[in-house]
């Protein structure tokens, strides 16, 4: 059953991503492939871990779970939804559209595809934590639902910390320094990223070889945010527009984990 889960969410998560292909080229703004993924990968992850098991009732670690992926997504796609809509297009993406001319639309198929496969991925511990054996909810629950407090909180306030920071015109052309962001150049993703981690708190079990795979949503998600596409094509980003102000950050503050900051 849990195979099935996973190859169902990574055919959902085609349709949805090709239909984020096609209408980022539409509104020529590919940062709309991160909001269909946002509820995408909310609907489906959601959906894998309230499928029942045949003859056995819902139980409330399934109703835990899948309200883990309900507020993940309302949080993160509420946040990005108004932002794509309202902003011009994230540097990422334009900076694709710049280096890829003409090829550009082909490209960006073989950017958004991939986070098919790679939400069929997170499925395996969202599943997994979903179906954990243990008949009530318990310390372990209780210690994953901590993780993503915490999470939720940290991504809450480092986003604010930024907006505020961002309306503030006298930072024009300066580089965010301050509360969370003097700890880690990217609060954000960490919390994001800490999020995936309550998974495997609540599903594995180092006796059972199949609960392993609940590691694979920290994992996959570490690579994503911390060396594909969250924070080096954003730090190049801002050398390109912050130059030295940026590179004194990044000899200064920690690139993903929170640690504090060195003396200039």
């Amino acid at each position: 059953m849990l195979f099935e889960l996973v190859l169902g969410v990574f055919a959902a998560m085609v349709v949805v991503m090709v239909a984020a292909w096609g209408f980022g080229l539409a509104m020529k703004d590919g940062g709309w492939t991160d909001v269909f993924w946002t509820w995408g990968a909310t609907a489906t992850l959601a959906a894998a871990a309230l499928c029942p098991n045949p003859g056995t009732a819902m139980a409330p670690r399934q109703w835990l779970v899948a309200g883990f992926m309900v507020v993940w997504g309302l949080r993160l796609g509420l946040y990005l939804t108004p932002r794509v809509a309202t902003h011009p297009e994230d540097g990422r993406y334009s900076a694709f559209r710049a280096q890829w001319g003409r090829r550009y639309p082909l490209n960006m198929l073989f950017v958004t595809l991939p986070q098919a496969p790679a939400t069929a991925l997170l499925a395996f511990s969202v599943v997994l934590a979903a179906r954990a054996p243990q008949p009530d909810l318990g310390l372990r629950d209780g210690l994953g639902a901590l993780v993503f407090l915490a999470a939720i909180i940290g991504e809450y306030l480092s986003d604010n910390q930024m907006k505020a920071f961002r309306a503030d015109k006298t930072n024009k052309g300066q580089v965010m320094d301050r509360g969370l962001w003097g700890w880690s150049r990217h609060p954000n993703y960490f919390f994001q990223w800490l999020g995936w981690c309550a998974y495997p708190v609540i599903a594995l079990n180092p006796a059972h070889p199949v609960t392993w795979a609940s590691l694979a949503a920290p994992v996959v998600m570490f690579v994503l945010l911390r060396y594909v596409s969250g924070v080096p094509p954003l730090e190049e980003a801002m050398l390109k527009t912050r130059g030295d102000k940026f590179r004194t950050y990044q000899a200064r503050v920690s690139a993903f984990f929170p640690f504090p900051a060195k003396r200039a």
